[in-house]
C-alpha cells in the first residue's frame, strides 16, 4: 500500500506542477475547449494530495455487490469523452486523474448506453465529463473548496456516489456537428445556474438540460439536485465505495 501510494503521488504531482498543456484528447481535438468553472482552493492541490492519498475512505457496514467497473465507451464507442479531471481544464485548475477514461458499474454502463441511443432519435448523443471517482479525489474536492460552496462537493465522510461507480457528469452533443449543446451553466459551476430546476438563461438550452434529464430518469437515474449534469444510477447504495486508480481497476476485477 505504501509503494502505491508512493507511486500514486509522484505521478500526480508532476502532472499537477507541470507547466506544460496536458496531452489533447480527440474531444480536444474536435472543437476549442469550453469556457471553464475555477475556483480559487482553500489549499493547493500539491498540498493536499499527499494528505489525500495518506487517508482511509469510511468504513461501512453491510453487504454490498462486488464491483463489475466497465469503461463505458468500451460499450458503445459514439458516446463522447472530455475528462476534464485529467486535464487543466476544471475547477480546480489542474489535473487529479492521469488517464482520461470513464467507469461505471456494469448495469449503470448499460443505462447510460441505452440512453444514448435513444436520444439518436432526437439528434443528440452523450458527452462524459466524469464517471467513478477514486475517493481520494473526493477527499480533494472537499479539502479544496470553500465552506460556502460544499453543497456541490460530496463530503469525503459519507463518500461520493462516483466513489460507488454509479453517478455520472455527462452533457449532449449534436450528432450533426460533434459538438456540445448549449447549457443554462458551465460544467462544475458552483452557482443557481446550476439548479436543474434553474429557470434563467435562454429557453433552448432549459430545453436541452431538460431533455437529458428525461431520458437518463428513463433509464433508472436521479438528478443531483444542485447540478444539472450529475446523475446517479438507482442501485447506487448496493455498491461499496473505492478508492482504486483507473490503472488499476482491470488488476482488481483480475483479483
Amino acid at each position: 500500500m505504501e509503494n502505491y501510494r508512493r507511486l500514486v503521488l509522484t505521478a500526480l504531482l508532476l502532472a499537477a506542477c507541470s507547466t506544460s498543456p496536458p496531452p489533447r484528447t480527440p474531444a480536444d481535438q474536435a472543437a476549442p475547449a469550453p469556457q471553464v468553472f475555477h475556483i480559487d482552493p482553500v489549499k493547493p492541490v500539491a498540498e493536499l494530495l499527499p494528505l489525500a492519498l495518506a487517508a482511509e475512505p469510511p468504513v461501512e457496514q453491510g453487504q454490498f455487490r462486488p464491483a463489475d467497473l466497465v469503461e463505458i465507451v468500451t460499450l458503445d464507442p459514439t458516446i463522447k469523452l472530455d475528462i476534464r479531471y485529467a486535464t487543466t481544464r476544471n475547477f480546480l485548475g489542474t489535473p487529479l486523474y492521469s488517464q482520461a477514461r470513464a467507469f461505471l458499474q456494469r448495469p449503470a454502463a448499460e443505462a447510460v448506453v441505452r440512453a444514448h441511443h435513444a436520444l439518436a432519435h432526437e439528434g443528440y448523443g452523450l458527452l462524459i465529463h466524469d464517471a467513478y471517482r477514486p475517493w481520494y479525489v473526493t477527499k480533494i474536492f472537499w479539502d479544496a473548496t470553500p465552506a460556502d460552496k460544499h453543497q456541490f462537493v460530496a463530503d469525503p465522510a459519507a463518500g461520493s456516489r462516483h466513489n460507488r461507480g454509479c453517478a455520472v457528469d455527462l452533457t449532449l452533443y449534436d450528432l450533426k456537428t460533434g459538438q456540445a449543446v448549449p447549457m443554462p451553466s458551465l460544467y462544475d459551476e458552483m452557482s443557481s445556474r446550476a439548479y436543474p430546476d434553474y429557470n434563467g438563461g435562454p429557453a433552448e438550452s432549459r430545453r436541452l438540460r431538460d431533455l437529458l434529464r428525461r431520458y437518463m430518469e428513463n433509464e433508472g437515474f436521479t438528478v443531483n439536485p444542485v447540478e444539472w449534469w450529475h446523475f446517479d444510477y438507482r442501485d447506487w447504495n448496493s455498491y461499496a465505495i473505492q478508492n482504486v486508480r483507473f490503472e488499476d481497476i482491470r488488476a482488481a476485477r483480475a483479483d
